[in-house]
């Protein structure tokens, strides 16, 4: 048994196909895999490796009762083949590098349960009809196959246009891609050409080839070895001219080298300081609702549409990813949030523990608020009373107050 038997019961395999599931656009519903070198350049594996490490830190979380026992399967080990971390991170690299990427649910026997979760990076998928329905039928690298109900697989795009249900593709990057292959090329070749030919000799009689070869090694062995420690080059009459070619290979200079590297930066929603793990506050909080949070939104909706029924949608059920953005803050912003927010009943214990990544406490789940605050209209209530009863009976205390201190100063 494979990974594959694992993964897809027989029950979603064996399925007589009726042809393509037609679609609204002229587009065969057909994915294919990126066969370029995107995450084969440098910049641009550390590019999505970057995106991929942060994301992979999120904390899936389920709300409501239904399915409330795989919130643990979530957070540690959503398959048996991977933690938490390894799911979220493989997905955001697969959908960085093919804009597809689709999430498998793990059934019990019933095919009904869900036990888990898997990250599927098949090579080509296609969606076909069975008995009127809309399927998607997988075929991987090693010649296997399996097919699936399309309504049971999440299915997470971006760059999503030209087709239905899947990602336009990276096509768009191919000219950068060409680009900083060149670069690198051009630097190997400067490389190689600066260890080659560095001077030319010009002989001042003829001579026979074999005659010629055993000349340059000799002249090579006098001047051009190490055993040369003089730095003076002696040749005799046999030549009439010897000059150094002077090899300056093309590279691509430091300005067209920045832009290459912006286009990889727009391109993937990064800059340099999350690339090199630089970043303060602000820039993490930047990337985070412009590239992180995106993310989450969307594979909260995803895994919540496979998962549940229309019903339990309707009852507040639903899968969602949360990131604690406050450990990158500096220490005076986690204070004062920490401090702000635990007074007024915000926070609990453990919750402020979360901040500043310490573990959590006994009875960390209890709330506290501050007694002084109070609401506006019931201020002179909570200081005596508002009421005409209350006022009245003040003021015959205060007057009572008044007629024995009058007396006593009589006496």
């Amino acid at each position: 048994m494979g990974l594959i038997d694992k993964i897809f019961p027989k029950k979603a395999q064996e399925k007589e196909v009726e042809g393509y599931f037609k679609t609204l656009t002229a587009y065969n519903p057909v994915f294919t895999s990126y066969a370029g070198g995107i995450y084969e350049m440098e910049l641009t594996r550390a590019a999505i490796h970057s995106f991929a490490s942060l994301a992979s830190k999120l904390k899936p979380e389920i709300l409501g009762s239904a399915y409330k026992n795989l919130e643990k399967t979530l957070q540690f080990k959503p398959n048996p083949f991977m933690d938490t971390t390894k799911f979220i991170y493989r997905l955001a690299t697969i959908l960085s590098v093919d804009t597809t990427a689709f999430i498998i649910p793990l059934y019990a026997r019933d095919y009904e349960t869900i036990i888990g979760y898997y990250p599927l990076l098949p090579q080509r998928t296609e969606i076909v009809e069975v008995n009127g329905e809309p399927w998607l039928r997988y075929e991987f690298s090693n010649g296997q196959r399996a097919a699936i109900e399309f309504d049971r697989v999440g299915i997470l795009t971006q760059y999503q246009y030209q087709d239905d249900f899947f990602g336009s593709g990276n096509k768009a990057m191919n000219p950068t891609l060409s680009l900083l292959d060149m670069q690198k090329q051009g630097m190997e070749e400067g490389i190689k050409q600066s260890a080659m030919i560095r001077f030319m000799a010009k002989l001042s009689q003829a001579l026979r080839p074999e005659d010629i070869k055993k000349e340059r090694e000799r002249f090579s062995a006098d001047n051009l070895s190490s055993d040369n420690d003089t730095g003076v080059m002696m040749f005799d009459a046999k030549y009439s001219e010897v000059k150094q070619i002077d090899s300056k290979p093309f590279i691509v200079d430091a300005e067209q080298m920045k832009l290459i590297q912006t286009n990889v930066y727009n391109y993937f929603g990064v800059n340099e300081d999350i690339l090199q793990n630089k970043y303060d506050e602000e820039t993490f909080n930047a990337f985070y609702e412009g590239k992180i949070e995106p993310f989450a939104l969307q594979l909260g909706l995803v895994m919540s549409n496979m998962t549940f029924t229309t019903k339990e949608l309707a009852f507040g059920n639903q899968i969602m990813f949360s990131s604690n953005r406050l450990q990158y803050a500096s220490n005076k912003t986690k204070l004062e949030v920490s401090t702000q927010l635990f007074d007024r009943g915000i926070l609990d214990t453990n919750q402020v523990m979360d901040i500043w990544n310490l573990p959590h406490v006994e009875n960390g789940d209890k709330r506290y608020i501050r007694r002084e605050y109070t609401e506006i209209d019931k201020i002179d209530y909570d200081r005596g009373g508002d009421t005409d009863a209350d006022k009245k009976q003040q003021g015959i205390q205060e007057f009572g107050n008044t007629a024995t201190d009058t007396g006593t100063e009589e006496n």
